[in-house]
């Protein structure tokens, strides 16, 4: 098989945007959403056919070279390896499902060239990330995907709150971006490689206070992408972009990319303790911080918003506590859950008449029970309910954060265990808000057309029965998936009483959640303000903290700059010396009377000044 056809995979979705860019306009509108169906599912097909090549260590294929230039060399190139293909086959997947849902919710808007085109894009971007074998080139899609999500999210720009939104995401995943760059540019220099293998194999010659550093440097950076603290802020705002946009960006691309980061430098990643506690104490506090956001939210998608980031914060936890294939296995049910469950808020506003706040929602279990049906299975999923997918990946990794052991770790598994606890808890809020008791906003349900509906199956069942992917041995598994990502057999990570108290105080946590909620939202409550809720609503206020410690000042600096220093000081300055500069030229100017008895006073006077300086110099002398 010729290892070269491995470019298909990110180019073939990089095609359909170039033809929707170029030619979109001129095409029916249906067909515009069909050529970008038809890119990314031929991307999978492709990812499904030369899946072999990733046996063993993979295979390694150039293209071209990008740049060279001394000892700076970059190459278009592939590592498709055990966890690259994975990878790829997730997001070629998910997002095939998420383009075909896509073609029936833009139906009725114009600029569907335009959205398509950067749905594509997104992909490839994505799928360069995954792919890349050197940080150069991943790195160019790091930024692709940045550069696509600003399009996407703020693709109803028109408004300006949406415009925005799609700048916030943009601007705060760029301060991610620059400590990116600077570990990037720090292991050139120590290593003089950009090769991904090279790098994690030189990563044990270096001094190990430039370990944690690059380490602490990664994890920045893969915060700004994943929405971990502090720079999370974005993820909430970008719900502002249409539906497919949400699911793609939460399931499938960007938000994954920084775990995919710390997984695929993991050799060096794991060098550090320091590090590795610090990525682990990062996942565990943004879980617990989404999750308690999530309590409060009134819209449909912010509840999902802050449920993702406190997701990816349990795949950090996993990172943190070593395992990559925990954090991978969670990776992958959250993509087939969280693509269910965005894909089927968008069915839900449809039947709610576009309402988006799930306190004037209520009643569509009898407006459509196949939407119930699924949408509840999603929630079973990423509430943790025993012998869901959702389940299985969480219940692995708070065991790998448990036996780690360590102060830093075993705070991050006390935060991951509060949190399923409150994600049990508001996603059964979500579910009896929306779902149950009467309509509470009039209006007719918009009809669903039928690739909503329709694509929402497959990936309840990729939800629900996603643990047998990695089913652990204490309940009859392989745990297949860190069989094919390490080549070998996994270890028990603690005894087997050990294990199953850990399993039912997450079963419990699940019951406890699930009742807290059945007794709060079984009847509607109505209105119930309180402080706190104003505090969780608005995110703890982080924006605000924001906007006093960091933009706020900038702005007074700014201004001092602008008004203080450049219009008052240096512009003062200048208009000041031009000013007596032009006076002087006017008093000057009146001795040029063309009168000859003025010119001769002129003279004569010189002459006597002369004369006396003369007569002084010869008196001193």
């Amino acid at each position: 098989m010729n290892a070269k056809l491995l470019f298909l995979i990110p180019l073939l979705p990089l095609i359909g945007a170039g033809i929707n860019i170029l030619f979109g306009m001129r095409f029916p509108r249906a067909a515009r959403g069909w050529i970008a169906v038809a890119a990314v599912s031929a991307s999978f097909v492709a990812s499904c056919l030369l899946w072999p090549l990733s046996s063993g260590e993979g295979t390694r294929t150039v293209l071209a070279t990008w740049l060279a230039s001394g000892n700076l060399r970059a190459d278009f190139g592939i590592l498709f390896d055990p966890l690259a293909a994975s990878m790829t086959l997730m997001v070629t997947g998910v997002s095939t499902l998420i383009h075909l849902y896509a073609v029936g919710y833009m139906e009725k808007e114009q600029d569907t060239a335009r959205f398509f085109a950067l749905l594509n894009l997104f992909v490839f971007a994505m799928l360069t990330i995954v792919l890349a074998d050197n940080l150069l080139l991943l790195f160019l899609g790091w930024e692709g995907v940045g550069f696509c999500s600003y399009g996407l999210i703020g693709f109803w720009y028109r408004e300006l709150k949406n415009a925005r939104a799609g700048q916030k995401a943009f601007l705060v995943t760029r301060v991610g971006d620059v400590f990116f760059a600077i570990a990037l540019l720090w292991l050139f220099s120590a290593s003089g490689q950009l090769g991904i293998p090279e790098i994690n194999a030189f990563a044990g010659q270096l001094p190990a206070a430039a370990i944690t550093a690059i380490v602490l440097l990664l994890l920045a950076g893969a915060s700004g992408k994943s929405a971990q603290l502090p720079l999370m802020t974005w993820l909430p705002d970008a719900m502002a972009g249409p539906t497919p946009v949400s699911a793609l960006i939460h399931a499938a691309t960007m938000v994954t990319a920084g775990v995919y980061l710390l997984c695929r430098l993991f050799p060096l990643v794991s060098l550090s303790a320091t590090g590795m506690t610090a990525i682990a104490l990062v996942g565990g506090l943004t879980a617990f911080y989404a999750a308690t956001c999530a309590l409060a939210q009134r819209e449909i998608k912010r509840v999902l918003a802050y449920s993702t980031m406190s997701q990816i914060g349990y795949m950090f936890i996993a990172v943190g506590a070593g395992s990559v294939s925990g954090a991978m296995f969670h990776l992958y049910t959250h993509a087939f859950f969280k693509a269910l469950l965005f894909m089927g808020a968008g069915c839900v506003i449809h039947l709610c008449h576009e309402e988006n706040d799930i306190y004037k929602m209520g009643g569509v279990a009898k407006k459509s029970p196949l939407v119930t049906i699924l949408f509840l299975a999603g929630l079973l999923c990423l509430a943790g309910a025993p012998l869901t997918g959702g389940f299985f990946s969480k219940d692995g990794i708070l065991v790998a954060a448990y036996a780690a052991g360590g102060n830093g770790l075993r705070l991050a598994w006390a935060l991951g265990t509060l949190s399923a606890l409150l994600t049990s808890f508001y996603s059964f809020r979500l579910f009896f808000l929306v779902f149950t008791g009467p309509p509470r906003s009039p209006g007719k349900p918009h009809p669903l057309p039928t690739l909503m509906r329709w694509t929402l199956p497959p990936l309840a069942l990729l939800g629900l029965f996603g643990g047998l992917f990695n089913l652990p041995s204490v309940w009859g598994g392989h745990e297949l998936l860190h069989r094919l990502l390490t080549g070998s057999e996994a270890k028990p990570l603690v005894d087997h009483a050990t294990e199953l108290a850990l399993t039912v105080t997450a079963v419990c946590l699940f019951a406890l959640g699930l009742f807290a909620a059945v007794g709060l939202y079984r009847s509607f409550p109505g209105e119930r303000p309180a402080w706190y809720k104003h505090f969780l609503l608005h995110g703890w206020q982080a924006d605000r903290l924001v906007e006093w410690s960091l933009l706020k000042p900038f702005r007074a600096i700014a201004r001092f700059c602008g008004l203080g220093l450049d219009q008052t000081v240096i512009e003062g300055t200048l208009h000041g010396l031009a000013g007596v500069t032009q006076k002087q030229g006017d008093r000057t100017r009146q001795l040029a009377t063309g009168r000859i008895s003025t010119y001769l006073h002129g003279f004569a006077w010189g002459l006597v000044l002369m004369l006396g300086w003369f007569l002084l110099e010869m008196v001193k002398g």
